[in-house]
Order: C-alpha cells, then sequence, then structure tokens
C-alpha cells in the first residue's frame, strides 16, 4: 500500500470565484476589453504589450520560424493562437472543477491546427478568400486527472469548452475591424 499523499495541482480561490460569477449573474452583458500594442522589432519578431496591465509586465514576443524567413526566436503568430486557445480552456476547465469541489492533479491541453499560408501573407501569393485562410480545423486533447470518475472529469472539459471565450471567438463570426491610427 503506498503512502505517499495525492499531489493536487495548486487551487485558485473559490469564494472569489464565486464572487466573479455573481458579477456575470446580475449583469450578464458586461464586458471588459484586452488591449495590446504590438510593436515591430525588424523582420516578422514583434514584442505585444499588455497596455491595460501591469507596464512591467513582459512582453509577448512572436516570430516566424527560419523557413518563413523569421529568426525562429519565439512561436508564429498562428502558435500563439493555439496557445491562447489552451490556456483559456485550462483557465475554464480549472474553474469549473473548482466550482463543481473536485481538486485536480493533473490537466495538460494538446492542440493542433491546421493552417496554411499559400497567400503569402497576401505579398504575391495565392489569391483567396478570408474562408480559404487561416485556421481550417483545429483538433484538442485534454489529459486531465482528479478527485472524480472519468465521465465527470469529461463533462467539466466540455462545459469549459462550451463557456470558453477564446474557443468561442474562433467558432463564431465577430466584428472586426482596422484602421490607420489617428494622430
Amino acid at each position: 500500500m503506498s503512502t505517499e499523499e495525492k499531489k493536487y495541482l495548486r487551487p485558485i480561490d473559490r469564494a472569489g470565484l464565486e464572487k466573479f460569477s455573481e458579477m456575470g449573474r446580475s449583469n450578464p452583458d458586461r464586458r471588459g476589453t484586452n488591449k495590446v500594442q504590438t510593436i515591430s522589432v525588424g523582420q516578422y519578431r514583434t514584442l505585444s504589450y499588455l497596455t491595460n496591465r501591469d507596464p512591467n509586465h513582459p512582453a509577448v514576443v512572436v516570430d516566424e520560424p527560419y523557413h518563413l524567413m523569421g529568426e525562429n526566436t519565439a512561436p508564429a503568430p498562428g502558435e500563439v493562437v493555439l496557445s491562447a486557445l489552451g490556456g483559456c480552456l485550462a483557465v475554464g476547465i480549472t474553474a469549473v472543477a473548482t466550482w463543481r469541489n473536485v481538486k485536480l492533479s493533473k490537466l495538460e491541453v494538446f492542440l493542433e491546427g491546421d493552417i496554411g499560408n499559400s497567400a503569402a501573407w497576401g505579398a504575391g501569393g495565392a489569391e483567396r478568400e478570408p474562408g480559404q485562410m487561416g485556421f481550417q480545423a483545429i483538433r484538442v486533447k485534454v489529459d486531465i486527472e482528479g478527485d472524480a470518475t472519468r465521465e465527470e472529469l469529461d463533462d467539466i472539459v466540455q462545459h469549459a469548452n462550451y463557456y470558453s471565450p477564446v474557443a468561442n471567438t474562433m467558432r463564431n463570426p465577430i466584428a472586426f475591424e482596422i484602421g490607420l491610427k489617428e494622430d
């Protein structure tokens, strides 16, 4: 018989989660705004700063791999998108597990996305329509363990996916505008 104590992932504050949940129930149309400033530092390398957070927060660095003329110093934009999805799903899974009083001992999210760039970013490649570009398929597998049955853990994962802001951003059309910055 093993006397080793089961190790759990560091939990979130359940009382804080309930307070945040109550804010959503009392004002379901409430929205926040994420703000990022991205600065190109040469070739394809960019530094993105979270402008509505701590100014000392480190930049999110993005680059392209060598075969796409980048310096291969950081994740490519599509990899950052998948990272954002994986992070959002992990946050949601953690929140739902906490809400359901399930302690997690393992949570890993594996993501794959099929993306092509035959348009070469619009710089002389193939003529493409917007629906033909970007991720065409995304596959996610979750390796999760905790104090619940496999069926309960799967339900936690599915519930978190249904309510994931990033997953829903990817699944649903959103208003999008771009233009030059006014002085």
